[in-house]
């Protein structure tokens, strides 16, 4: 009788852990269930935060600086006097870049072209995650810029900068990228530029340009970077081209370093986008120019 007292309890008791258990379960489900997935995003749609001269969609990471040297020479075709360019005139721009939480990004630079220096801030609207529900990263550069040449004495110009606000200028773009791939990005920006005076009177104060830029990689460090800026505001009698460049990327670590052709002098974004004035054709107005960038990042 003993027997069969303690084999009823032993049954009661699995009866009552297994319902337990299944109401557990039950409940751990309905958790995970309504539990709101973290989003994994893609990264590395560009390996800087430029290509040759424009800006990628690219921030830094967290507490991050990054010091850039951008070096361009004169133009190939001054021939073997001038050591192809080498020799100059040249223009190099220093710049500090930074950002404290991975999303907004502030950046100073002094550029030996029109003494310029410029401060710019870029922000990630939207970033593009791996899932595809979000299929493209998109990111504000606003920039503004202020050229410190010294007047001539003389001619039009002179009372051109009677103002130090005459001086200024400013850059906005909405930059819109997607990494199709691990070996193929893609991205184009609107651009508008505003000065606030401009030299020639038949020139406009404001003028819009549409950049591409496409990166192919074809090994773990190292890919071709192809840019375009495609000038929706033409102006008359000055001439003026369509910025082009190609490039080839390396990383070395902490540095990513590019070398590349481009029809640019000018660094500055207020100056190439809409100020690029030799050619990639050839002729009198010819001028493909050798540069390179140098970006060093310092987690901080």
């Amino acid at each position: 009788m003993k027997f069969w007292k303690a084999l009823a309890s032993f049954v009661l008791l699995v009866c009552i852990y297994q319902r337990s258990y299944a109401q557990d379960f039950d409940l751990m489900k309905i958790v995970d269930d309504n539990q709101v997935k973290k989003k994994e995003y893609t990264f590395a749609t560009f390996k800087s935060t430029r290509a040759v001269n424009l800006h990628t969609s690219e921030v830094l990471g967290r507490r991050a600086l990054d010091f850039r040297i951008a070096h361009r020479f004169s133009a190939l075709n001054t021939g073997a006097y001038n050591a192809w360019g080498i020799d100059g005139p040249v223009n190099i721009q220093l710049s500090l870049e930074y950002s404290y939480d991975g999303r907004l990004m502030f950046g100073l630079a002094r550029s030996s072209q029109d003494k310029m220096v410029d401060v710019f801030l870029k922000y990630r609207l939207i970033r593009q995650t791996i899932d595809g529900k979000t299929p493209f990263s998109v990111t504000w550069f606003s920039g503004m810029y202020y050229n410190n040449t010294n007047l001539s004495a003389g001619g039009p110009s002179e009372n051109m900068y009677a103002n130090s606000t005459n001086r200024l200028s400013y850059v906005h773009q909405l930059i819109i990228a997607r990494k199709f791939n691990s070996n193929f990005s893609f991205q184009i920006s609107p651009t508008y530029v505003h000065y606030n005076i401009v030299n020639l009177t038949k020139e406009n104060n404001d003028s819009y340009s549409m950049g591409f830029v496409t990166r192919i990689k074809y090994s773990k460090r190292a890919a071709i970077v192809l840019e375009y800026v495609l000038r929706l505001s033409t102006y008359s009698p000055a001439t003026y081209y369509d910025s082009m460049g190609i490039g080839w990327e390396i990383e070395t670590g902490g540095h990513v370093f590019s070398v590349h052709l481009t029809n640019s002098l000018a660094i500055a974004e207020n100056e190439f986008i809409p100020y690029t004035n030799t050619s990639w054709s050839g002729g009198v107005n010819g001028g493909v120019r050798l540069g390179f960038n140098i970006s060093r990042v310092f987690a901080l």
